[in-house]
């Protein structure tokens, strides 16, 4: 089946929504949007490819930017589209990362690209995907690209769930435990390096590598326990450390922060 198709069957099952309500998803969304929120400016043109339902899109709207919002899931349409209000300045469209066609080149002040890198299992599709990305952009402009990582699958998935020796004896993984995709998975796991590999041809630069949501995934029952001062202080203390490098892989999501520099 067709990357597309599980990605879709994936999401008929899955609320979206869910997964950013509880503690360790608040702290991924704060965490993101704590860093596009250090390269907006006023009147900013912004897509978001791989919108989901909308959460990012709508709260950037809501903050007075115009956004081009581009879902491959009908059902997330359908769930976006429920929640806007007359005054959103959004349109959304269906439509697929790796072709962007419907936008100019160099038309966007800042790309989010937060859900596409999840389900894109080809060297080849990743990059295509990227390659859009950075066309859409205009040179000095940002992009923000998610990925989900490898060691955060071993950690929680293989050793938490005890599932290592069935999942080494049907070869899902390496003898360094690189987690092989396969034709039933609907996510993508990478390392930094895998990060780095992907975008080191194209016209960007890095300006950070950071862990979106750390160490929460691991600690989820702990933080939905803590009253809301602890709380904060978690949170306090996550933002000290998410740009760490010796950090970074073991989280479950990060986000790849890229200016668009002019080719010459």
């Amino acid at each position: 089946m067709e990357e597309r198709s599980y990605v879709e069957a994936f999401y008929q099952r899955v609320n979206e929504e869910e997964r950013l309500a509880d503690r360790p998803g608040k702290i991924e969304y704060a965490t993101t949007m704590a860093y596009i929120h250090q390269y907006l400016k006023p009147g900013m043109r912004i897509a978001e490819i791989g919108a989901g339902t909308g959460k990012y899109s709508l709260a950037l709207s809501r903050e007075g930017y115009s956004v081009e919002a581009v879902e491959l899931v009908e059902r997330n349409i359908q769930i976006f589209k429920n929640k806007l209000k007359a005054e959103d300045d959004i349109r959304i469209q269906q439509g697929d990362a790796m072709n962007l066609s419907c936008f100019a080149d160099d038309s966007m002040d800042i790309t989010l690209l937060l859900g596409p890198m999840y389900h894109l299992f080809t060297e080849e599709h990743k990059k295509k995907a990227l390659s859009e990305a950075i066309r859409i952009t205009r040179p000095g402009g940002m992009l923000f690209v998610a990925y989900c990582q490898n060691e955060a699958t071993i950690l929680q998935y293989c050793f938490g769930q005890k599932t290592l020796w069935e999942d080494l004896r049907k070869g899902l993984l390496t003898d360094d435990f690189i987690w092989q995709a396969n034709e039933n998975d609907v996510f993508s796991l990478v390392r930094p390096a895998d990060i780095r590999a992907l975008t080191k041809d194209f016209p960007v630069e890095r300006v950070n590598l950071i862990a979106t949501d750390g160490a929460s995934r691991y600690l989820s029952s702990m933080l939905e326990q803590m009253d809301e001062a602890l709380y904060r202080k978690y949170l306090e203390y996550h933002f000290s450390i998410c740009e760490r490098k010796d950090l970074i892989g073991a989280s479950n999501h990060v986000l790849d922060i890229l200016k668009k520099i002019e080719e010459h």
